[in-house]
């Protein structure tokens, strides 16, 4: 593979965020709401797509939650995030699945229950610890907790890094937001220039929209452009950039790092249009170099 620049994902590629992220939405809804989904089911509302953001997540497992306390037809997870895909993915998706899947009375009581903004900041709370939450939401929280933040183990090796970094321009696009995106990178020690990483304080739109991948093709100069991420709506991302620039080459690279791990996340990559999978991102030099 023949490329001009690299662009990684953060979650799942760079750090592991099995107790930390995908903790945080699964605890959020429990506090607020008393009980919740497990984590395994937070890869179903992924594999549903249009969740790259967790707090959406978070609002939509909370919106199956409730919607089961309904005499209704949500059924399970699993039923409730293929509905969801049916109906285009997101957040949208899963408040059109609730609309159509109870009587009007129960989706009145679910939606005065639903409460998005106590969600995020439960989440927030849980997520960053009280020394963060006061850095970077600029308020006391409520809970006193240490932060699951602190338990995201690195899964790029510093040779990896080195090896990236010697070679290619390296770009970031993630859905964290800066502050914790800058987290992130100082513990992997990876340094990208702030005209090289796209947050999700940087555009609003969010993956799979691919206008924040092309941007980072432009500014880098590049031709060709590899954009490893571990979920399908990376895939998505880049295939959508060859859609909207035809004129430069898009790759798709999944990683099994993430939600998506063993032969079975192998091949929901590969029916999505990923070009290569590989069981991590240190396996990404070798790739393109051979």
């Amino acid at each position: 593979m023949d490329v001009d620049a690299v662009v990684l994902d953060v979650d799942g590629v760079l750090v592991d965020v099995a107790d930390s992220y995908r903790r945080a939405i699964v605890e959020a809804v429990e506090h607020v709401y008393g009980n919740t989904i497990v984590k395994a089911d937070v890869q179903q509302f992924k594999d549903a797509g249009g969740f790259n953001n967790d707090w959406t997540l978070t609002d939509a497992a909370a919106l199956w939650v409730l919607a089961s306390r309904e005499n209704g037809t949500v059924g399970s997870v699993a039923a409730f995030t293929d509905a969801i895909a049916e109906h285009g993915g997101g957040l949208a998706g899963a408040e059109a699945v609730v609309d159509a899947s109870l009587d009007p009375e129960a989706v009145q009581r679910v939606r005065e229950d639903w409460q998005p903004e106590r969600l995020r900041d439960v989440f927030q709370q849980l997520y960053l610890g009280t020394e963060y939450y006061e850095r970077f939401e600029g308020g006391e929280p409520e809970l006193d907790v240490e932060g699951f933040i602190h338990d995201e183990d690195r899964l790029i090796a510093p040779e990896t890094v080195e090896a990236l970094t010697a070679d290619w321009p390296v770009c970031v696009l993630t859905g964290r937001p800066s502050d914790e995106a800058d987290v992130a990178l100082d513990r992997v020690g990876l340094d990208v220039p702030g005209e090289r990483r796209f947050t999700m304080d940087d555009w609003a739109e969010g993956k799979p929209n691919p206008r924040a991948l092309v941007a980072l093709a432009e500014r880098t100069g590049a031709d060709s452009v590899v954009f490893v991420g571990d979920t399908l709506d990376d895939v998505e991302t880049a295939l959508n950039a060859r859609e909207a620039d035809s004129d430069r080459e898009y790759h798709a690279v999944g990683v099994l790092t993430g939600g998506l791990t063993g032969e079975a996340g192998r091949q929901k990559y590969h029916e999505a249009g990923a070009d290569h999978v590989l069981d991590s991102v240190n396996d990404l030099p070798a790739l393109l170099e051979g």
